[in-house]
């Protein structure tokens, strides 16, 4: 779908990131006008792979929401403008909230002040005149302190003047290679005459893919106002989620064996696809490739520690699996150079240190976890940016590569990362997929788009 004479409203990303959300509103049609976001390594990159053409190039701002004047934002067209963006979810989310209760009960999760920056959005989206607006976030935030925070946003919207409703949609349910279940809440200025809408989901769970959400969305039904249940997709028609494999398997080998040196590639050091893409998945992620030719960003990190005991971990294990895995190699290792505890303390000592992971084994399971190959990829996080430990490859003997990351939640090939490794999985984990993005802006696109048809506009 492609914009004709700004029939659809200007695109202003508030809480941007690296670029998630804007590219399935940019590839849906909506003309880039604004984005926003504190972060300056995660402004620059999208700055990077939005380069200036024809016409007014987009404002890309580094900068907190609260201290900016939002009438610099509303684009001087006729089309007006959506405001769309994911505020900050450390607050709501189970891991930010262990967190900040590490660091003493006056940083309880309610205390923190991003539990509150959708306030802003709110108050920047109605300033700028929004006609429409779409925020992202995690399913933590339907329980702040006991608040529902969606549930309020819309309420306070109705008040001012929109129609708003929210849902949960599940990303791999739209062609994402990864589960990821995000709230998103659309709102749409009542004077433009329609109503929230949902995509219809164009992937379905395999039998064989026991998955079920976290939260009961019946009885959720029944104790809210503005919760819409989005269809559940029937596996008559509909492609199968797309897994871990699918997305991957075309990707250039970086470690044939675990013995193997450590090379370090660079962010932007191209490397030779394995093969042509062999799904759709594939085909759509290097569209815009030069020639298929090859692809970036196959940085992964160095952890030699931990490379023998990643090459036997099955698919699907754990921090507890990869602890006895660790245990069996550092007994082998001294029954080999016949070293024992008893006898030779510290020796066993220095390689207990060298072969095991230090980690509480009682917190710390769900932490380290081989991807499987034959299901989507569970959850990427922001903590990539800390280390890739939660998402370890299902074949080769390390952690995840920048690039791979990237697949899992649907960045194209063409999407570059700039920067250094850290920042660039912390961006990608933080991302709305891009592959979800465009089918929520697909949608209210098209609404737009017949309200001009029918108006004569």
């Amino acid at each position: 779908m492609s914009v004709l004479d700004n029939t659809l409203p200007f695109l202003v990303d508030l809480f941007c990131g690296c670029g998630g959300l804007s590219w399935g509103f940019k590839e849906a049609g909506f003309p880039l006008s604004a984005c926003v976001d504190l972060s300056p390594s995660a402004v620059a990159n999208l700055r990077a792979n939005n380069p200036s053409g024809g016409g007014v190039p987009p404002a890309f701002v580094s900068g907190n929401i609260s201290h900016l004047n939002p009438t610099d934002f509303a684009p001087k067209s006729s089309a007006g403008c959506i405001v769309v963006g994911g505020p900050p979810c450390q607050a709501y989310s189970r891991i930010g909230r262990g967190k900040l209760r590490s660091l003493g009960e006056h940083r309880a999760h309610t205390n923190d002040i991003r539990g509150r920056l959708y306030e802003e959005f709110v108050l920047f989206a109605e300033s700028v005149g929004a006609r429409a607006i779409v925020m992202e976030n995690v399913l933590d935030s339907i329980s702040y302190g006991g608040d529902n925070i969606p549930e309020m946003i819309c309420g306070d919207l109705e008040q001012m003047g929109y129609s708003a409703r929210w849902s949960v949609l599940n990303a791999a349910d739209f062609g994402v290679p990864q589960v990821r279940e995000r709230v998103i809440l659309t709102a749409i200025k009542k004077s433009e005459g329609f109503q929230p809408s949902w995509p219809v989901p164009t992937h379905s769970q395999p039998p064989s893919q026991k998955y079920s959400s976290s939260f009961n969305f019946v009885e959720l039904r029944r104790q809210t106002s503005y919760f819409v249940p989005n269809r559940e997709p029937s596996a008559e028609g509909l492609s199968s989620w797309v897994t871990v494999d699918d997305a991957l398997s075309d990707l250039p080998n970086l470690r044939a064996s675990y013995k193997d040196q450590y090379v370090q590639c660079k962010l932007n050091q191209e490397l030779p696809y394995k093969m042509r893409p062999v799904n759709a998945f594939q085909s759509a992620m290097r569209a815009r490739t030069s020639q298929w030719v090859g692809t970036t960003c196959h940085t992964y990190r160095n952890t030699p520690r931990d490379w023998p005991i990643f090459d036997r971990m099955g698919p699907g294990d754990n921090y507890l699996d990869a602890s006895r895995i660790a245990d069996r190699i550092l007994e082998e290792t001294c029954l080999k150079l016949g070293v024992s505890e008893g006898s030779d303390g510290e020796l066993y000592a220095k390689l207990k240190r060298k072969i095991v992971p230090p980690y509480d084994r009682g917190k710390f399971d769900d932490k380290w976890k081989r991807l499987d190959p034959h299901r989507p990829s569970h959850t990427l996080v922001a903590h990539l940016g800390v280390d890739t430990y939660s998402h370890i490859h299902p074949f080769e003997s390390r952690g995840i590569s920048v690039r791979e990351a990237a697949r899992l939640q649907s960045f194209p090939d063409d999407f570059l990362f700039w920067g250094n490794m850290g920042d660039s999985f912390k961006q990608i984990g933080n991302a709305v997929p891009p592959l979800l993005s465009l089918a929520v802006a697909r949608v209210l696109a098209a609404q737009f788009l017949e309200q001009h048809r029918s108006s004569g506009r």
